[in-house]
């Protein structure tokens, strides 16, 4: 009832007015006018309602809350207060309260669309989205063009795991409301999440298209950007978001993760620490961040801040995987383990935690328990990035041959098809097939962020006093590599030559270390640089020829060369084939390992030294200790055949080889080295499937290298592997005055003992296939003429021929640094070499 001096229809003209103004977003004058109405009617509930409605559109909630409930004492059968209310108890963080008020509006009206809808979007909050999915069920039910239903149904089903449901739902939603921006952004997420990152790229543009001021389309295209590994565009991505919205913090971390990936390390940590200042607890940035630091080789600060982000998440798998991995550079391999265990208990099916974790029990000589972690990762995700590759390589150190042809199939289709499934080197050990090992190389320098460097050119050279060379490798010490080199290293000709050597391994003050380290006019100490700080520090020393001794072996440091720090460049010895890098200028090889033929199966240049390529030291100590057969493990009479090669080497179809080479010579032994005790029990099993009693296989445990060399005398002849062949295991056999057949394959790793012994001259040795090689290792032990020919003949070429001259391999060595350095002065490009 209206109060004296007004008309009831004076004041149904006020009433419309103001919802009028209301409805023309003329707020505060619609306001004035439903609180004159209310002082006529105080009674009215729709102004209560009203006014309620103002309240929260001006975020004055709890006053919104305190009108629409007196609106609801006067009319409590009113479905709408109810509705308003609940959104306003939404705000206020009463979602419980909120819902019930939802729930009493349904109960008045049973097909009230928009109360289901927020009843959706409530339980949705309160983590409950298989019953809210019901809710907009029911208003899609009710209203079959509710976009923001359908819109919020997708979102639903994502969370759900039901990504291909929740794209039919955005796509829907889309079709009644073209210009549906949000719904593009959301529908390019799930496109994201399942990899059709073309399709998710293409979705974020278009809500860009419709709205160009969408900060959020944006950071997701950069995102999608990101996950395809196309850096530039992604930064574009990001810094469009950032343009638009200056304070975004999310965007300014993934901009940190594409300015990691064009290998932009400093600005990429400034963009993680501008995250940082803008979201203080945004440990996505903290562990962002620690990567880059790792990567700087500033390990301290990358764990502080990696820790950083655990406590601000305690169940941050990612982030406890990237400390694992700081740990793992730290060399503390018990607390990386345990880091990478802790990832795995927050998040079970996190296949890269699975992955590092083997990689850590790799190194502590857990190879069994590290297998197993591999095939966890597997399990979980198959196509994990160098997981395949890394899982058939530590099978085949345990000598674990099941599905082997299978696996063999699989991995060169996948790689056929580009897939980053490996490191490079697996292949080498598993295929005799250059074309295959170049296009793995090449995969895993994309895969890497190899492709460029961020130092930029060097300014040309001018002509030295003397060529300056860079010798770059880990192995600086008692191990394989240095026991090669270390004589060539000090028959340098110093009046031509100045060595600098940048070690990034160990310092185990050994003595190889001791030999090698005084021969260098500089010998630097690189462990703790970043490759760009060693780089710079190359470039800053005015190197000419830089080598690289890893190439992709453990502990590789290919980064120093993607930087060019140095104007040539050049893989030797350590890598036994092509890196698939344009930043490697040359190869050094001989005729025999590179036929002209395989050249187009390398990116590098080919130099072509005399002789062998490979370099021997002829000071290498033999121990004078005479070993016993008896104290070797081995029996009083019979042939002794032997392969000391690293277990990964043995094929299934050489090891067949052998074992008729076993069932032909009637008291024949084969002596292993004994790598593992599980390649040890398995070769033993393969052994007796094949029908050779287990016994005739004898296991060598490692030793100093002088006495592994004078045992040798107790064998009578090498056998190689195939398609990894004995390098300087090959070498060692034949130093030590023991014949080496070998099988020569069609890639370089296959044809590197063919190489030793054309040096040393014993081509006699070289087979070209399998049956002549089961044949000839059986003709030297069944004719001993034969064999006592040929070692007599290993006696007398073994200081005459050119395989273990020293001096005459280094100067060979200088003549095509040399021709490498002219033609730098000259400005021609790498060309293949020969040197006579």
């Amino acid at each position: 009832m209206a109060k004296s001096g007004y008309s009831a229809g004076f004041v149904q003209d006020k009433i419309s007015e103001a919802r009028n103004l209301h409805q023309k977003g003329h707020i505060a004058q619609a306001k004035v006018l439903y609180e004159e109405i209310l002082k006529v009617q105080p009674g009215n509930p729709d102004m209560l309602h009203l006014l309620g409605l103002i309240a929260a559109q001006t975020r004055n909630f709890r006053h919104a809350v305190d009108l629409i409930e007196k609106a609801i004492q006067i009319r409590p059968d009113h479905a709408v207060y109810y509705c308003t209310r609940g959104k306003a108890l939404k705000e206020l963080g009463q979602l419980k309260d909120a819902l019930a008020s939802f729930d009493r509006a349904i109960a008045i009206k049973p097909d009230y669309a928009e109360a289901y809808f927020n009843c959706g979007v409530i339980l949705n909050e309160m983590k409950q989205p298989v019953v809210a999915l019901s809710c907009f069920e029911r208003v899609i039910a009710i209203k079959p063009d509710h976009a923001e239903a359908l819109f919020h149904r997708g979102y639903t089903l994502h969370m759900l795991k039901q990504p291909a449901a929740a794209i039919a739902s955005y796509d829907r939603a889309i079709a009644i409301q073209p210009d549906y921006a949000d719904a593009y952004v959301n529908r390019g997420v799930v496109l994201k999440e399942l990899k059709q990152l073309d399709a998710a790229i293409a979705s974020f543009d278009q809500a860009i298209a419709i709205r160009p001021d969408f900060a959020e389309a944006y950071s997701n295209r950069g995102l999608a950007q990101n996950e395809r590994k196309h850096w530039g565009p992604a930064l574009d991505s990001f810094d469009q978001a950032i343009v638009i919205k200056p304070n975004y913090a999310e965007a300014y971390s993934n901009r940190g993760i594409a300015l990691y990936g064009l290998r932009k390390t400093d600005a990429a940590l400034a963009s993680f620490d501008r995250a940082i200042a803008l979201a203080p607890d945004y440990a996505e940035a903290y562990s962002n961040r620690g990567l880059v630091l790792s990567e700087l080789k500033q390990l301290e600060s990358a764990q502080a801040s990696l820790k950083e982000a655990i406590a601000l998440k305690p169940d941050y798998a990612e982030a406890y995987v990237n400390l694992g991995l700081v740990l793992k550079k730290q060399g503390k391999s018990d607390a990386a383990l345990a880091s990478f265990d802790r990832a795995i208990a927050i998040k079970a099916d996190y296949a890269e935690a699975h992955f590092n974790r083997g990689n850590i029990l790799d190194d502590m000589v857990q190879l069994d328990a590290a297998l197993d972690s591999y095939e966890q990762a597997m399990i979980y995700k198959p196509d994990c990035e160098f997981l395949f590759g890394t899982w058939l390589h530590m099978k085949h150190r345990l000598c674990d041959w099941q599905n082997h042809g299978e696996n063999l199939h699989n991995f060169q289709e996948q790689i056929f098809l580009g897939k980053s499934i490996t490191p490079a080197f697996p292949v080498l050990a598993l295929f005799d097939f250059p074309a295959l090992q170049r296009l793995a190389a090449e995969i895993s320098v994309t895969a890497q962020r190899l492709s460029e460097n961020t130092l930029g050119s060097l300014n040309r050279k001018c002509r030295n006093d003397k060529i300056r060379i860079g010798y770059y490798s880990a192995d600086f010490h008692n191990h394989a590599t240095a026991y090669l080199m270390a004589g060539m290293f000090e028959s340098h000709d110093s009046s031509r030559f100045e060595l600098i050597g940048f070690s990034f391994g160990p310092d185990k003050h050994d003595e190889m270390r001791q030999r090698i380290a005084p021969v260098f006019s500089r010998f630097i100490d690189v462990r703790n640089m970043s490759d760009r700080e060693i780089a710079m520090r190359s470039r800053e020393l005015g190197i000419d020829i830089a080598i690289d001794l890893k190439g992709y072996t453990q502990d590789m440091r290919v980064g120093i060369f993607a930087e060019r720090c140095a104007p040539i460049q050049v893989n030797y010895l350590g890598y036994p084939g092509t890196m698939g890098a344009p930043f490697i200028d040359y190869i050094i090889a001989d005729r025999v390992l590179i036929p002209e033929e395989a050249q187009q199966h390398y990116t590098e240049k080919i130099v072509y030294l005399p002789n062998s390529y490979q370099v021997n030291d002829a000071r290498r100590e033999i121990s004078g200790r005479v070993f016993t057969r008896e104290e070797c493990g081995l029996p009083k009479e019979g042939f002794i055949y032997c392969c000391f090669n690293n277990n990964f080497k043995i094929m299934p179809e050489m090891f067949e080889t052998w074992m008729r080479v076993l069932k032909n010579v009637p008291g024949s032994y084969l002596w292993l080295l004994e790598d593992n005790p599980t390649a040890v029990r398995n070769l033993r099993k393969e052994a007796e499937r094949r029908g050779v009693n287990e016994n005739r296989l004898i296991f060598a445990k490692r030793i100093p290298l002088p006495e592994h060399l004078s045992r040798h005398r107790l064998a009578d002849v090498f056998l190689d592997t195939l398609p990894y062949n004995a390098h300087t295991t090959a070498s060692d056999a034949l130093w030590a005055g023991l014949p080496v057949l070998t099988c020569i394959g069609t890639s370089f790793a296959g044809r590197v003992a063919a190489s030793l012994l054309n040096a040393i001259g014993l081509q006699e040795l070289i087979v070209q296939t399998r049956q002549q090689y089961e044949t000839k290792a059986i003709e030297l032990a069944t004719e001993p003429g034969m064999l006592a020919a040929i070692r007599k003949k290993l006696a007398q070429n073994r200081l005459t021929t050119p395989l273990f001259d020293t001096k005459l391999f280094t100067q060979n060595l200088e003549s095509a640094y040399t021709a490498m350095y002219e033609r730098y002065l000259s400005d021609l490009p790498p060309e293949n070499i020969e040197i006579f």
